[in-house]
């Protein structure tokens, strides 16, 4: 399994957040306001995730005090990483459009709030895939120092 590409992440936010602006240019009177519980979520989540990957690499290293990681336990984390990165970016891009749309109605209550939420919760599904990509950092085998380089 590849590690995952920052520039893919980036394009997928984007992509889905001018898709997001597009629909909302027809559709925003009929929606619902945003939900606040998107940001402690994600953001919970996030700090979830970056513990996770702290303990996972010290258990992978063999610090002291910790017990062997299981490598079907590494593997799962490194695909719950995954898809929490692209996960966060489809959601990172969802919110990104919501802001858009927002910021040229600030003058309005709703979208003022939608604006505010929208951003908070794009930050926060930015920090998640943050996390993601630093478990699946932290998930990779370190190098054995005594083994000879190939050649």
């Amino acid at each position: 399994m590849t590690p995952s590409r920052p520039g893919v992440l980036t394009g997928l936010t984007v992509v889905f957040a001018i898709l997001t602006w597009a629909v909302l240019q027809r559709v925003y009177q009929f929606i619902p306001a945003v939900p606040w519980t998107a940001i402690p979520t994600v953001l919970l989540l996030a700090l979830g995730e970056a513990h996770t990957g702290w303990m996972t690499k010290a258990r992978i290293r063999r610090k002291p005090d910790t017990t062997p990681v299981e490598p079907l336990a590494v593997a799962r984390l490194v695909a719950l990483a995954k898809a929490s990165a692209y996960g966060g970016a489809v959601f990172a891009g969802v919110f990104a459009g919501f802001t858009f749309y927002a910021a040229g109605l600030l003058d309005q209550d709703t979208p003022r709030r939608d604006f505010f939420i929208a951003g908070g919760s794009f930050l926060g599904c930015v920090a998640l895939v943050g996390a993601a990509l630093y478990l699946e950092h932290c998930c990779r085998v370190p190098e054995d120092p005594d083994a000879a380089p190939d050649r």
